[in-house]
């Protein structure tokens, strides 16, 4: 570069870091453009435009008892601890994107890290495509958020109970994965159909809970969902869609494990048929979600709800979708066990009058194995802690300190049905308390 040239590169390096305001990310898959922000620095009409974002979550636990079980509240708790600071997410985002000559979107690109003192992992990292001919369709491509149902795709940055629920986790574990999704959503501004939106997604299925793709099978996700549409005279809105998943894991042992029912009572019968070997265990999802808010900013009321269940396929001892082939401690291959489950959440907030406070009830359950309930769970019938069904009640108090700054206070009750298996003939003592605080630019 000449002289005058690094002056100018320096000043636009020096405007895009004062240009940095608060951006309340409200899905995983957001995007920066003039209808969410207003801080994107424009480079040049041939470069496009830059901005970044980023958020810190600082947080303090306390469980009800010593080596708590909380994986769904942030992670287990040590043998002899029931307490502890930690940073539970720490995220930098950079967002690029590319207009073409009518100062439509074009190209539009992601990168994501979240840091904490476990280490640094990248989060997103996407690209999209938007054909401008008809405005109809975009492609994104990549490390991104799945689309299916409402409560995975909030982002952690604008949620306000500060974890997803057990459901969520177990069947999607970390929310992105690697693939390849086409959206329809009509983008002129009279089309009629541009608050419907429809998601095809092709992905490999272990996400970031594993390091790669280790089997054949992919999932295949669709999901319709509509924006949400405003009763003007009755400052009421409303929103919602419909998702599925198909998918499955390939077998690579001639054996597996399914729900069977002898006589009077449902077990888990091993099939040892050699048509299993490399045959696909189902992982089937359909779910349906609304969300419904009154459009005022003070005394504010909101209610999300959304039910999934279908066919999951786990291991003898959880049935969280695996992020590598599961095996034993000797590295031995172990065979797959395939559950109907059910599930479902519903959070109301309450803004309270102004709206840096608000008020938030939470209840989610899984039901990993909905053909057996309380003392029909026992070993004897080939079933483990992973048939066992949680209710999570949860409630919080929200305040907004200033625009960059917020913490919430908030309690989990964890109830899990009482069974005849060893550690769940009662309800296990692991509720958890959450100060979580934000800073987010």
């Amino acid at each position: 570069m000449v002289p005058h040239q690094n002056k100018y590169f320096a000043i636009l390096v020096l405007l895009l870091l004062l240009s940095l305001q608060t951006y309340a990310q409200r899905t995983i898959n957001d995007i920066m453009d003039s209808t969410t922000v207003n801080h994107l620095l424009i480079i040049s009409k041939k470069y496009g435009s830059l901005s970044f974002s980023g958020y810190l979550q600082p947080q303090f636990q306390v469980a009800q008892s010593n080596g708590t079980q909380a994986e769904y509240q942030g992670g287990n708790f040590g043998e002899y601890t029931n307490n502890r600071f930690r940073l539970r997410r720490g995220r930098l985002r950079a967002d690029y994107m590319l207009l073409d000559d009518n100062n439509n979107p074009s190209t539009y690109f992601v990168l994501q890290f979240d840091g904490t003192e476990q280490g640094v992992n990248v989060r997103d990292f996407w690209g999209r495509y938007y054909e401008n001919k008809w405005k109809l369709i975009h492609v994104t491509l990549g490390l991104s958020g799945r689309p299916f149902g409402n409560e995975l795709q909030l982002s952690s940055a604008g949620r306000e109970a500060p974890e997803r629920g057990r459901m969520s986790q177990i069947l999607m574990k970390t929310e992105r994965d690697l693939g390849a999704t086409f959206t329809f959503n009509p983008r002129w501004k009279n089309a009629r159909l541009k608050n419907v939106v429809l998601d095809l997604g092709v992905y490999n299925g272990q996400g970031l809970a594993g390091p790669a793709e280790f089997d054949n099978s992919k999932d295949v996700i669709a999901r319709l969902s509509h924006k949400p549409y405003t009763f003007k005279k009755m400052r009421f809105s409303i929103a919602g869609g419909i998702s599925t998943l198909q998918g499955g894991l390939n077998h690579r042992l001639p054996v597996s494990y399914k729900m069977e029912h002898n006589g009077h009572l449902w077990q888990m019968v091993k099939d040892s048929s050699a048509s299993t070997l490399n045959a696909v265990a189902p992982r089937r999802y359909y779910g349906a979600d609304i969300q419904l808010a009154t459009a005022t900013k003070s005394w504010k009321s909101e209610l999300r709800a959304e039910v999934i269940s279908g066919l999951q396929t786990g291991t003898s001892t959880t049935s969280t979708t695996p992020g590598s082939y599961p095996v034993d401690d000797k590295a031995e291959p172990l065979p797959y066990y395939t559950r109907t489950f059910n599930g479902a959440y519903f959070t109301f907030v309450q803004t309270l009058n102004s709206t840096d406070n608000q008020i938030i009830l939470k209840y989610d359950w899984y039901d990993p194995n909905s053909k057996v309930k309380g003392m029909d769970i026992s070993a004897v019938r080939g079933l483990s802690a992973a048939d066992v069904r949680f209710d999570t009640f949860g409630f919080g108090f929200l305040h907004h300190f200033n625009p960059h700054f917020k913490a919430v206070l908030y309690y989990d009750v964890i109830k899990n049905e009482s069974t005849a298996l060893s550690g769940y003939t009662d309800d296990r003592k692991d509720n958890v308390f959450t100060l979580r605080t934000q800073f987010y630019f």
